[in-house]
């Protein structure tokens, strides 16, 4: 589990837990027993239906923290059919909160799904189905059937939660460019702030708010190095927590103490969030020049045109009277910080759309329909044993007790109606001879009696 910090708190991103949806219960045998009724005839109720497991969108959560010593989740069991016909209760459904913005992601089969809006739901494991009760499988040639339906296992799987940051300004810039120390005198967050490169190993979250008490969060992105998009150092996992940002604020120094180019630092900058392919780079921006209380007056002034000139032709920067937004910043002496915190809230102001839960799950796991498991293959596989393989005759031999004649009877009976036995015979398989689905093996005798 990988973590970064905010405020002075440790907030975690990262996590992979393993899922249980509920077993489906049992289908119950019971027959109606009343006085002046020798022969009521089968009552046995269904199983209830397992419990789905679901992963909601929660505004109210920040992180993921809520998974930090916990890794296995199970959903309740259907419970069993009872006499009478009474059908067993559902199981209960387990719900996960999450924070907005965390993607879920199907170790197994690689699916995915972004939930980002508050009350965005996601079913990543669906109950088993209950079993049917023996009241069900009576007809005219069978009236008393001693058998029912065994409820089936729920779904699991193996998922990786991943936060992405829903902060709606990016502070990014190279190494030492000030941007911790300009994000704590802007917000209430206390990163770690000294001069020296790659102080900032982690994201830092700050809030700013308006004068009707409208709040950004800022995202102190760690300073990006070339190749970052590449997954140099900690590139990708830092690049992720601006894709969902609406602004971005562009830090360089003013004057850089090594002598080196706030140009070329900048165009590095620019570089890695275009490469890294989330259409990072499109973003609008504001240029900031920082620690401009080490160069002179005079100096600010010609920095401030100079980077005017050269960002007039730049498709994203934000402007204000149509000239490129370029602000020269103090964070020791607050220089230009107010006017910063105005250009933010105007540039970077919340969407007007609902924020509210949607009207349907974004996505649905799984959806068995009869037709999609309708197929099978029958092959020889020893001297007197055959392999059948096929959704339809797995499910069907899951659901019975294969110790009881009458359950192994049925069978039998829909798998000469599904056309498997004729197939078996046509492989060569004899009355007698083992026929194996799944993991489960049994002998049939196709046309001899149960109890013969």
């Amino acid at each position: 589990m990988s973590s970064f910090v905010t405020l002075g708190a440790v907030l975690y991103d990262k996590v992979t837990i393993e899922v249980e949806a509920g077993a489906g219960g049992n289908g119950c045998v019971s027959f109606r027993r009343e006085a002046h009724v020798p022969h009521g005839g089968p009552d046995g109720g269904d199983g209830g239906r397992g419990g789905d497991v679901v992963i909601v969108a929660d505004r109210d959560l920040r992180d993921l923290s809520a998974f930090r010593h916990r890794r296995h989740y199970r959903a309740g069991r259907g419970a069993h059919g009872e006499g009478a016909q009474r059908q067993g209760a559902a199981g209960g459904e387990l719900e996960l909160r999450v924070a907005c913005g965390t993607v879920v992601e199907n170790a197994d089969t690689g699916a995915r799904y972004d939930l980002t809006g508050h009350g965005q739901r996601v079913t990543v494991a669906r109950g088993g189905a209950g079993g049917a009760g023996n009241r069900r499988f009576a007809n005219a040639t069978r009236q008393a059937p001693r058998f029912a339906e065994l409820g089936l296992a729920g779904e699991r799987g193996t998922f990786e939660l991943r936060l992405r940051l829903l902060a709606d300004v990016g502070i990014v810039g190279m190494p030492n460019a000030g941007k911790s120390s300009l994000l704590r005198r802007l917000t209430r967050a206390r990163p770690k702030v000294a001069d020296y490169p790659f102080t900032t190993l982690e994201p830092v979250l700050g809030t700013i708010e308006d004068d009707d008490g409208h709040q950004l969060v800022l995202a102190d992105i760690p300073g990006l190095i070339e190749g970052a998009s590449a997954g140099a150092g900690l590139g990708h996992e830092f690049l992720a927590h601006v894709e969902r940002t609406r602004l971005l604020v562009h830090v360089v120094e003013i004057a850089p103490p090594d002598g080196s180019s706030s140009e070329q630092a900048f165009a590095a900058v620019r570089e890695e969030l275009e490469r890294y392919g989330a259409s990072l780079e499109t973003r609008p921006f504001i240029l900031v020049l920082s620690k401009v209380d080490l160069v002179t007056e005079q100096a600010a002034v010609e920095a401030l045109e100079g980077w005017q000139a050269m960002l007039a032709e730049q498709p994203n920067v934000c402007r204000e009277q149509r000239r490129p937004l370029v602000l020269a910043v103090s964070s020791a002496t607050g220089a230009g910080l107010g006017s910063l915190e105005s250009s933010v809230l105007a540039h970077a102001s919340h969407p007007a759309a609902d924020e509210g839960a949607p009207e349907e799950t974004i996505a649905e796991y799984a959806v068995y329909r009869p037709g999609e498991r309708s197929g099978f293959t029958v092959a020889r596989s020893g001297e007197h044993e055959f392999t059948v393989a096929g959704p339809a005759v797995e499910r069907l031999v899951e659901r019975h007790d294969l110790d009881n004649l009458e359950a192994l009877a049925y069978i039998e009976e829909r798998m000469k109606a599904m056309g498997v036995i004729k197939e078996l015979e046509s492989k060569g398989f004899e009355p007698g001879e083992e026929v194996r689905v799944g993991e489960v093996a049994f002998v049939l005798y196709p046309g001899v009696p149960s109890g013969g």
